[in-house]
């Protein structure tokens, strides 16, 4: 039995689509194409910031996101725009399942891990009134994003467990294979039932959402 559950919060928790009808206020019929960009940018831009080694807080690395897929998507850009943008970051809609994740397993530890800075996180349990349900932890303690193993070692020193009794979750393939290649249990949250890339590294169990997770 796993005595920490450790999940990502951007497309496993949260879904980072759900700003997709904020984005539609001020672009219609532009919301999904804005939206799927941003986060095609976010996780492309952090990733060249971890290969360069200069590190910028993810705040940073999702404006810079949204600014870019904005223009490339042929808008107006307007800075009262993008703030209401990053504003509703921290309204992000949890996965369906989530409210009742606590009730359904009043035995575990529930805790976040994510790139995302606590200024940006913190606000976001909130809000969904999920700060009692989930712990937080964040790469931007250390500087060093997931995939980087560094990371994921931070995340065991907090939670003082060996590996093997870590069950780490996430919906992103690189941040699975992160996990992984570092040594904790990994459980994929395949909701669009996708094909598992061809890594070299396979994933402890493939789900399709958080409802019965492993024990």
């Amino acid at each position: 039995m796993y005595k920490a559950y450790v999940f990502d919060a951007y497309g496993t928790v949260f879904d980072v689509h759900s700003v997709m009808e904020k984005i539609h206020q001020f672009y219609p019929e532009k919301g999904e194409a804005i939206s799927q960009k941003w986060r095609s940018n976010q996780i492309h831009y952090f990733l060249v910031r971890q290969l360069i080694q200069d590190y910028r807080p993810f705040t940073d690395i999702t404006r810079w996101a949204l600014l870019d897929a904005l223009s490339t998507s042929g808008v107006e850009v307007k800075e009262e725009v993008v703030s209401e943008l990053m504003e509703e970051y921290q309204h992000l809609s949890p996965y369906e399942e989530v409210a009742s994740m606590s009730e359904k397993h009043p035995d575990k530890t529930f805790t976040i891990f994510s790139n995302g800075t606590t200024s940006m996180l913190e606000p976001l349990l909130e809000n969904n009134q999920l700060s009692d349900t989930f712990q937080l932890l964040s790469a931007d303690d250390v500087q060093v994003y997931k995939p980087h193993p560094e990371a994921y070692a931070y995340a065991q020193e907090k939670l003082g467990l060996n590996k093997e009794d870590i069950l780490f979750f996430s919906s992103n393939p690189w941040d699975i294979t992160g996990a992984a290649s570092y040594g904790f249990h990994t459980a994929w949250v395949n909701r669009k039932e996708q094909k598992w890339p061809e890594l070299g590294i396979e994933p402890t169990y493939i789900i399709d959402n958080l409802i019965n997770i492993p024990q």
